[in-house]
């Protein structure tokens, strides 16, 4: 997400005051900004009333880490991660011929935003995700069969947010939340 819009006068959303104000609060646990200049950095950014406003209470932080971009690719097999293993910002995963299992619910999460990219041929997806996580499916494309998938209303705040793009040959995704 960018918090600058191409008019600094737009108004500000939620949304884009909460990345600011978390923006903030890493930057004070990354050693950049100290006690007094986090309250007035936080003072100015829940009362802006602009992305402009944002824009100049954030001026002084560092450039923001894009995250890393990851491959998980075979083009024929299985791909399979589960139990605890690291996943990226960006993950991409191509797979030519065989099946793709993504387990996610007790992995480490780089960033609170996670885009993953499928890109499978021939073969079913499957991905299991955090019991609190917001997933968003709609950038991928099926040849063959839908997504299946039913969304779930989180239970507590503070899951990840998953946005799965890509396209689907033959083969089917499937998502669903971890039990636990």
């Amino acid at each position: 997400m960018t918090l600058l819009p191409e008019s600094p006068a737009q108004r500000i959303g939620e949304e884009a005051r909460d990345a600011a104000v978390r923006r903030l609060q890493e930057a004070y646990a990354d050693g950049h900004v100290m006690h007094e200049e986090l309250d007035a950095g936080l003072d100015r950014v829940l009362a802006a009333r602009t992305h402009g406003e944002v824009a100049s209470a954030l001026a002084g932080l560092p450039a923001q880490d894009p995250g890393t971009a990851t491959t998980i690719g075979a083009a024929a097999g299985s791909i399979r991660r589960r139990g605890r293993w690291r996943v990226p910002r960006r993950l991409t995963v191509e797979s030519a011929l065989g099946k793709v299992r993504l387990n996610l619910s007790r992995a480490d999460f780089e960033q609170d935003q996670v885009d993953i990219e499928l890109r499978v041929g021939t073969g079913n997806a499957t991905l299991i995700v955090p019991r609190d996580a917001v997933v968003d499916v709609g950038a991928v494309r099926a040849g063959w069969k839908d997504t299946h998938y039913r969304p779930r209303t989180p239970t507590r705040p503070g899951g990840p947010t998953i946005r799965i793009s890509g396209v689907m040959g033959f083969g089917r995704l499937k998502i669903r939340h971890a039990r636990r």
